[in-house]
């Protein structure tokens, strides 16, 4: 119920600014609450049953680490890829790394679009971003934000680093 009540409040904030909220694992919560989506790992519900509950306008993200589970989540269905960790991380227990290598490996499979999670901040999410598949979308970061005094000011930074890089390359 509580993380229900999360969702909603935080699709109170995101919905005015057009910023989609994916709900992590929870395909009930991301129903209950109308959330945008949902992003599933690997031991979660396939992307194909998740798709059939949540219909063709969700957006459904799946975990992968191998060209093998990016091929399985276009067959089911997904809209995106977040391929990782590429670095450790300390927001998954015992969760092996691809590494720079593994993500260009997955992003140059993959028909979808990928976004690299698992131990990126504001040192490597250039490099991240830099490695060259177009389809390589974007980084999600959780600790760098999370773990810091100020969620709002470490955001701010992280998007400005970010926007300039995207405008030097452009």
């Amino acid at each position: 119920r509580k993380f229900i009540e999360t969702a909603k409040a935080c699709l109170k904030i995101c919905r005015p600014y057009k910023v989609p909220l994916l709900i992590n694992d929870r395909i009930d919560v991301a129903l209950a609450s109308d959330a945008d989506g949902v992003h599933v790992g690997q031991s979660d519900m396939p992307a194909r049953v998740a798709r059939s509950l949540l219909g063709p306008d969700k957006v459904i993200g799946v975990s992968c680490k191998t060209v093998e589970q990016a091929h399985q989540a276009w067959l089911d269905g997904a809209d995106y890829i977040g391929c990782g960790g590429v670095y450790p991380t300390s927001t998954k227990a015992n969760n092996s790394t691809v590494g720079l290598d593994g993500l260009k490996t997955i992003c140059l499979a993959s028909k979808l679009p990928v976004v690299a999670i698992g131990g990126i901040n504001a040192s490597n999410a250039i490099t991240v971003l830099g490695i060259g598949p177009p389809n390589l979308k974007g980084v999600a970061v959780v600790s760098t934000v999370f773990d810091r005094s100020s969620v709002v000011g470490e955001t701010r930074k992280l998007h400005s680093m970010l926007t300039e890089a995207v405008l030097k390359a452009n």
